[in-house]
């Protein structure tokens, strides 16, 4: 397992990480109730050039645990906290899920922060029926986390099953958000709303889809493609997390794409 190190932010809150490779900077936002560890697979496939800084987000892995402040600006503010930490004026900015919500996000609110930004199973709002139903039974949660919901609401994203030590690890990292941050994070996704229109993202944008995504279904995904200029989109034969099911691919798309590379078979909006 990598190591990882610990920031204490000016935003309240103490973020675990991990900080991995040289180069120009890709800043991993992982998904709800996962962490860091969501993007392991991607990260040991990245080609040399490239730096992962992947945070779990507040509340989730071993980061801190607050009560409140689950909202994506909040997050957001947590990532450009971690960047000014790390003395990182910008970097590519890859979120998937709830991380892309975050990213996005960064990119409406702080702009010069970010270079590019690559949006994993995303839409431009996840106030959707899918989630309204998950937050109907997420409301519900007490401590400790049933591990039968985590892992059937985990098992569900996915289009075929991960390597059995993954998929544990996932779980295990799951086990590590209580139940308020189950609540709370969920009632911030939904809530959100852009802080400026998705039109005003003028970097470079790349939207990854999985082809079998249950809770951002295609056509969410490609209004979302539509909205930002000049956004090249590329599905994959995977559900709403394509990094975990295809990682040395998705890995070696998201080094082009980082790298100013075409992202073969690519398509724009």
């Amino acid at each position: 397992m990598p190591v990882l190190s610990r920031a204490a932010l000016p935003t309240g809150v103490e973020l675990e990480y991990l900080d991995a490779g040289d180069g120009d900077p890709v800043l991993f936002l992982h998904g709800y109730v996962d962490s860091w560890y969501s993007f392991a697979g991607v990260v040991a496939a990245l080609p040399a050039g490239l730096r992962a800084i992947a945070p779990s987000q507040r509340g989730h892995g071993d980061s801190g645990k607050p009560e409140g402040s689950y909202t994506v600006a909040g997050f957001a503010d947590d990532a450009v906290a971690l960047l000014d930490m790390l003395g990182l004026e910008r970097a590519v900015a890859c979120g998937h899920s709830m991380g892309s919500f975050v990213a996005l996000e960064l990119a409406l609110s702080h702009p010069h922060r970010v270079s590019r930004l690559a949006l994993v199973g995303g839409a431009t709002t996840a106030d959707n029926d899918a989630l309204r139903g998950l937050q109907r039974d997420v409301d519900g949660l007490v401590d400790p986390v049933d591990r039968l919901f985590a892992e059937t609401f985990q098992a569900g994203t996915l289009s075929r099953p991960l390597a059995a030590d993954v998929m544990r690890t996932i779980l295990g990292e799951t086990a590590k958000a209580p139940a308020h941050v189950w609540r709370a994070a969920l009632a911030g996704l939904v809530a959100w709303r852009p802080s400026h229109p998705l039109g005003s993202i003028s970097c470079p944008t790349w939207i990854a889809w999985g082809n079998k995504d249950e809770i951002f279904p295609q056509e969410e995904q490609r209004a979302l493609a539509a909205q930002i200029p000049g956004a090249v989109s590329k599905f994959y034969d995977a559900g709403h997390a394509p990094h975990w099911e295809l990682p040395a691919l998705f890995a070696a798309d998201l080094a082009a794409f980082a790298t100013g590379q075409e992202v073969p078979g690519a398509e724009r909006a």
